[in-house]
């Protein structure tokens, strides 16, 4: 029985805390929401599923941006883990470039140059070196030691 009311307690304090989600407002603002078909089965027969499309509700854009701009990027340099990875991107429009890199399992960085615009499409260039670079080392020619022998 305890536990029956802990649990409706844990319930009551997760909806007022805002964890359980509440349901989505939508307010009648113009433009008027837009409609999309949606298939709802309706009846089968045999291996034969007919379906109806049924209108859904999505919320109408109220801020459009007709020429998008931003900038972002980060890096991650984690010395204990190891993970060393990053980005950059900007929008201008319908354009966008950016390059990322990360290190992958083998030990090669992978760096990925990018574009993408409404002619071209999205072009990337993939390039991989390794980490880890061999170290050829020279070493001075010793001179032979002659040793003396004595009987």
């Amino acid at each position: 029985m305890a536990f029956k009311f802990v649990a409706l307690l844990a319930l009551i304090a997760a909806a007022s805390a805002g964890v359980l989600p509440a349901a989505q407002v939508y307010h009648h603002a113009a433009p008027v929401v837009a409609t999309y078909a949606a298939p709802v089965p309706v009846a089968a027969t045999g291996a034969i599923l007919k379906t109806v499309a049924q209108p859904v509700l999505a919320k109408a854009d109220e801020e459009y941006d007709p020429h998008p701009q931003y900038k972002y990027a980060y890096d991650v340099q984690d010395a204990l883990s190891g993970d060393s990875k990053s980005q950059v991107e900007e929008r201008d429009g319908d354009v966008v470039r950016g390059e990322y890199s990360l290190v992958d399992a083998d030990g090669f960085k992978r760096t990925v140059q990018y574009t993408a615009d409404p002619i071209n499409g999205f072009n990337a260039v993939v390039n991989r070196e390794p980490l880890v670079r061999t170290v050829v080392k020279t070493v001075a020619p010793v001179a032979p030691v002659y040793a003396a022998y004595h009987h």
